[in-house]
């Protein structure tokens, strides 16, 4: 019999990017959801979705309120997504049997240390976003389910908006642009993590329980937002001008991490994966958006 997996928050990047990898993993039966077929933010929701569903081995939660600045202003709605919803769903990892997998973010930490931060440092998160996260993180890692927590970075994807994309349409609009040189971390293509997750699900399933752990995945290598700006520009051939200026130079309601390079080495250590480096992730995503005539 197939194992069963569930992807909440299906309609985003990254659930979008494991939709796309489900067909290669033909040993699972997938099934995607986003809000439209389940609101996670709603017990009742929940328990009847679970009760009319066949028994699922995994759920992959992709869904959260990924808006960093509006967080600021928009703290219960965030908190509700991010934190309350989490909280429900180890509820139900409980009383259901479903290994659960959680993505968390790099904005955990205040971003004020000089090396990589691994697992065991101590997050110290300085945004609304970064809190609730937190918070999501704390409520899976000291439960008595069987879960994961794997923080990423600078996620990007063909699929829905970002960094990346909007670079490429703001490179063909302006003569030049301003992008930050003082906040350095590791752009992660969400294919890549897709496949990731979707690798590591094997030794997952024989994990007895409880069982809870917490984990770092981005692409490797390192750069700054000035940097990867001017690998997509170049890479794609755009005649823009890009001057690095100070995060100070560009005010933002929530505050971002100067340094958030996370340290891949308990993943690879753990199940045996090897991770691509960020400019050949990047190279790959970008032709893949050319070929799809966006």
């Amino acid at each position: 019999m197939k194992s069963r997996i569930l992807v909440t928050g299906a309609n985003g990047q990254l659930g979008s990017e494991l939709r796309e990898l489900s067909a290669k993993y033909t040993d699972y039966e997938f099934t995607f959801t986003d809000v439209a077929e389940l609101d996670i933010t709603s017990i009742d929701s929940l328990n009847a979705y679970f009760q009319s569903q066949p028994k699922f081995d995994f759920l992959i939660n992709c869904a959260a309120y990924t808006a960093v600045d509006a967080a600021e202003s928009n703290q219960e709605l965030a908190f509700k997504l991010n934190t309350t919803a989490v909280d429900m769903l180890v509820e139900m990892a409980g009383k259901y049997g479903f290994f659960l997998i959680q993505i968390s973010t790099d904005y955990v930490f205040d971003g004020e240390k000089n090396r990589p931060y691994d697992e065991e440092d101590v997050p110290i998160p300085s945004s609304i976003y970064g809190k609730t996260k937190n918070d999501a993180e704390r409520l899976i890692l000291y439960s008595d389910i069987r879960a994961i927590v794997i923080r990423t970075a600078w996620l990007y994807s063909t699929y829905g908006k970002n960094f990346v994309k909007s670079m490429i349409k703001y490179g063909t609009e302006r003569d030049e642009l301003n992008v930050v040189f003082d906040q350095v971390g590791t752009p992660t293509y969400a294919a890549d993590l897709a496949d990731a997750i979707l690798q590591i699900l094997p030794q997952l399933q024989a994990m007895s329980k409880p069982y809870t752990d917490l984990f770092h995945y981005t692409n490797e290598g390192v750069c700054s937002w000035y940097d990867f700006t001017q690998h997509i520009l170049r890479h794609e051939n755009i005649n823009c001008r890009v001057n690095p200026i100070r995060s100070e130079q560009y005010p933002t309601p929530a505050k971002r991490p100067a340094f958030s390079v996370l340290d891949k080495s308990k993943i690879k250590t753990k199940f045996g994966i090897t991770i691509p480096y960020w400019t050949d992730s990047l190279d790959v995503m970008l032709k893949k958006l050319k070929e799809k005539g966006e």
